[in-house]
């Protein structure tokens, strides 16, 4: 039986991830020869750049993102790569110096950072210069690329023509991804790319929550222009130059051809005759990329009708009452245990449950459907695979477990050796060739900074560092999606507004497809369509109080995912950004939920970005809402969907605590996430626990920050956190089964050496302590399934389960992230099991389950579940517990866990042992401040 190797969104793109057999043979040496000659663009020879002046950072800036700066290759060096394994210059060499930090941490000291990370100062020595453009034959732009990484450095003596630059650089190092990108957020992905299965369900998710009309897409443009004043007009004419980079280049590479090879092997160029074209971008299609961006990472809630569901479920196990607190206690609103990022006891309350709720709309059991979004298959397009795959999407669309990823970790000055504050950050995007984030520095009237930004948005750096301060995000998840159930009329596409019967607005998008080289998927097609109403798109359907209802769910950032810019505006220019109250100015105009923290040379700062509605008194936001004027958002007004939000005092913000940590854990008392599993045991548990000691201690340094991140990254949330209690109910009583006693032996072994999934010898590619991390990645499942059923009953268990996944093992291809995609134990029932277990024990438990439910409450019952259940996991093979892939062999432990850049380009990279770090991060402490 294979494992699935794709469960996040983006895993599943298709695009040439193996060649054709029959471009495998000795013809291919004759046709790379042929294209040999047009490899390259020309540029200057190398120019002496002179130290950057406006660097504050003395050298102690640092950065990393794998696998390397160039996402573009030609035919000629796809093929090389697929047939001899050569890569492209600056395609792979930030991988190993980022693998090898897994191995190498525990001797890192500060003069050995940049051994794993990139020199991040500002400018480029003028021995290190590889190449000056100046693109377009412009003069008033140039882009210089460092030999160690390609970076490009850009920089203008105008506005106009540093953003023109950055879009040039933007398509010479990611170009084939942009377009890939922009079509996915348009919903027309496979007819650009193919119609392999997974190419059908990430533009059926992304068109699902934004089906917008190109008039739509471009009034986003419009609103921020008009309503910013200034900065709006500033933000047009920024991208408007950007594009007009990204067109040139576009112009350049066709009839130099230079352009990425995936546009032949798509059918879209030929390889002989340079015939087909290669459309330019307009600035809409930057809207469309915007939109997949915040989709991914940066869109709190959605998932009510669930909470519903699993509300009716437990009140039928349990009765009304009881039913409500088992729920409530699962659902740790507001856990006292949970790691929390502002730990000085302030509060900020939001999403908190109501004393007596108003409008909710729960569902009458057994009426709830999906809406559909597919329909007219034709072809492919009505194979098995192809409806699977839809099926798949139309689960991830609706869920409250978001992609979140990221982490951080910020020290203040009064805690570190040198007396400077310090942070190791950066977000966790998944690992993908090329990657989704690019470098770059850009200087320039206004603009001044380094860092990464998604492909195809790097008009301004994102995530990255000013003149003497740098900023990162993590994924914050508090809810901004609401679900409202809007009473139908007339018909099942009327509905009840303000009590007049209202047409639902129908969208469409009609996809077709043929096999190219890269991706043979039979011709097909379908048609996507969904109706829209002015409280959002339709997602369900149900009946509730015996009236028939379509479950519809309103984003704030819905008709907004360009409303963003400004805050990146501000980070980017060093006018504005000084100090923690402008660095806080700043992100307050990201209408996404993100955690934004902040770090110069004296202060650090923390502030969670989001358009937050306020809602109608007594609405509950973990459920569905009558579409009623009395549980609108405040202020709302659907024709521009714009709300009264909370004021920016209100979100969770801080500066200069003795530190903070970030990984996707709840943010403050009283502030409820969207999303599921927020109690005693988080990840940020990992980084909590070492940071506060590092901090106990003080002299903290680059290196003692980064080698917490590091050691956290490896080890096994589950072993460290919850498998201490669970030997403690094992030993509670002498353990006479010999299978037990040995699987209890190695289990205990490894908590002492560290809970790590690490290799024994650096390059083995086999882990310490195999066996043990063998039988817990065996042993969780069931024993979780062990515990829990029997006291909640099989409906309201798999009713949970839907709301918050068991596990989320590296290994674990049913958890959100899926397979060798790094990020893991970000969602799980650790929380729920370190509860019972310590309530078993006698312990005491804060904000403790409504019940026990191992073993019936009782030690003994508990102990005899566990022993049994572990005696089953220890008799698992290898093979039956690390299954194999397309990738992995069955029982290949190391590689099940593996970090692989999937491909969405023509270029493959090596796999590397498995980390749960940011893609992108930074090292920083600042030595001085303008």
């Amino acid at each position: 039986m294979q494992r699935r190797t794709a469960r996040t969104v983006l895993d599943r793109l298709r695009t040439p991830h193996r060649l054709p057999k029959a471009l495998k043979t000795a013809s291919v040496c004759l046709l790379v020869a042929g294209l040999l000659s047009p490899l390259t663009q020309a540029s200057a020879a190398p120019t002496e750049v002179t130290a950057a002046a406006n660097d504050y950072c003395g050298g102690q800036c640092s950065d990393v993102l794998p696998p390397g700066e160039n996402g573009n290759a030609t035919l000629a060096q796809i093929l090389l790569n697929q047939v001899a394994g050569t890569q492209p210059a600056h395609a792979e060499d930030q991988l190993g110096p980022y693998a090898n930090l897994a191995s190498g941490y525990s001797g890192l000291t500060d003069a050995k950072i940049n051994t794993f990370f990139n020199d991040a100062s500002f400018g480029v020595a003028a021995d290190q210069v590889e190449s000056t453009l100046n693109p377009g034959g412009r003069t008033d732009v140039t882009i210089v690329r460092d030999k160690k990484t390609g970076v490009p450095h850009i920089t203008g003596t105008t506005r106009y023509a540093t953003e023109y630059g950055a879009g040039y650089a933007a398509a010479q190092d990611r170009l084939w991804l942009m377009d890939v990108f922009r079509h996915m957020g348009r919903g027309q992905l496979t007819p650009f790319a193919g119609g392999d299965p997974s190419n059908q369900g990430l533009e059926q998710l992304f068109w699902r929550s934004a089906p917008y009309t190109e008039a739509e897409l471009q009034a986003q443009i419009d609103s921020v222009t008009a309503n910013n004043g200034a900065r709006g007009q500033q933000a047009l004419a920024d991208v408007t130059a950007y594009v007009a980079g990204i067109n040139a280049y576009i112009d350049a590479s066709d009839s130099g051809r230079y352009f990425p090879g995936e546009y032949v092997l798509t059918g879209h160029k030929d390889a002989i005759t340079n015939a087909g074209t290669i459309d330019h971008f307009k600035l809409t299609d930057l809207v469309a990329l915007a939109s997949v961006v915040g989709a991914l990472f940066g869109s709190g809630g959605g998932g009510e009708v669930n909470n519903a569901l699993s509300l009716l479920a437990a009140q039928s196990q349990y009765g009304v009452a009881q039913g409500t607190a088992v729920w409530e206690s699962f659902r740790e609103r507001n856990d006292p245990e949970a790691a929390l990022t502002v730990h000085n006891g302030q509060s900020f309350p939001y999403g908190t449950k109501p004393a007596v709720a108003q409008g909710q709309a729960l569902p009458t059991a057994g009426t709830v459907t999906q809406e559909p979004l597919v329909y007219d298959r034709t072809g492919s397009a009505a194979t098995t695979t192809s409806t699977s795959s839809s099926a798949e999407t139309s689960a991830d669309a609706v869920s409250s477990a978001k992609l979140g990823m990221s982490n951080a970790l910020v020290v203040s000055g009064s805690k570190t050796a040198s007396g400077h504050p310090i942070a190791v950050f950066g977000p966790q995007t998944g690992y993908f060739a090329p990657q989704l984030l690019m470098l770059q520095e850009i200087q320039g009237p206004g603009l001044s900074a380094r860092g990464a930004s998604f492909a195809g948005l790097s008009f301004y750096v994102q995530i990255g560092r000013g003149q003497d301060y740098s900023w990162s995000a993590t994924t914050s998840g508090q809810d901004i999606i609401d679900t409202y159930a809007v009473e139908l009329c007339q018909d099942d596409y009327h509905y009840l507004y303000h009590g007049t019967c209202t047409a639902m607005d129908k969208v469409e998008q009609t996809n077709s497809w043929v096999p190219n080289t890269a991706d043979p998927t039979a011709a097909g097609s379908y048609r996507m369509q969904v109706y829209r109403t002015k409280y959002g798109p339709v997602q369900y359907r149900a009946t509730v109080g015996g009236k028939k209802v379509a479950y519809t769910t309103l984003r704030s950032s819905y008709m907004h995912e360009t409303d963003s810019l400004i805050g990146f505006q501000m980070l980017n220019d060093p006018g504005y950004v000084s100090s923690p109250a402008t660095f806080q100015s700043a992100v307050q105009n990201i209408n996404y939920t993100f955690n934004w923290f902040y770090a110069d040379s004296t202060h650090t700062a923390y502030y969670n970005s989001g358009n937050n509605p306020v809602r109608a008194t007594g609405v509950d936001a973990e459920f569905p809402v009558w579409a009623q004027a009395a549980y609108e958002w405040q202020g709302w007004n659907p024709t521009t969907n714009t709300a009264t939000y909370t004021p920016a005092s209100a979100h969770p913000n801080s500066s200069d605590q003795d530190y903070y940590i970030s990984w996707n854990n709840k943010l403050a008392k009283d502030y409820t996430m969207a999303s599921w599993g927020d109690g005693s045991v988080h990840r940020g548990n990992l980084l909590d626990d070492r940071v506060k000691k590092l901090v106990a201690a003080g002299g903290v340094t680059r290196a003692s920050l980064t080698k917490a991140m590091a050691d956290a990254a490896l080890t096994d949330l589950r072993a460290e956190d919850v498998l201490p209690d669970l030997l403690k109910v094992l030993n509670s009583q002498p353990i006479t089964d010999t299978t037990a006693a040995a699987a209890v032996s190695k289990l205990s072994a490894w908590v002492t050496a560290g809970s790590k999934r690490t290799e024994s010898v650096p390059g083995l590619k086999i882990y310490a302590n195999s066996d043990a991390i063998r039988i817990l990645d065996a042993w969780w499942p069931l024993l979780v399934k062990a515990e829990f059923e029997p006291g909640l009953g099989t409906s309201l268990y798999t009713a949970i389960t839907t709301n918050l996944p068991i596990d989320e093992s590296p290994s674990a291809s049913h958890g959100p992230t899926g397979s060798h995609a790094g990020s893991a134990f970000q969602y799980g029932w650790w929380s729920y099991v370190d509860k019972d277990i310590r309530a078993v024990l006698g312990e005491t438990v804060q904000g403790p389950l409504a019940q026990k439910y191992c073993g019936g409450g009782t030690l003994t019952g508990c102990r005899d579940i566990l022993i049994s259940t572990l005696k089953t996991a220890a008799g698992k093979t290898a093979a039956q517990v690390y299954p194999g892939d397309e990738l992995c062999a069955a029982g290949n432990q190391w590689c099940a866990d593996s970090i692989v850049q999937t491909m969405l380009g023509g270029i493959k990279h090596y796999s590397i042992s498995w980390q749960n770090r940011p893609t992108y991060q930074q090292v920083v402490e600042y030595t001085s401040h303008r």
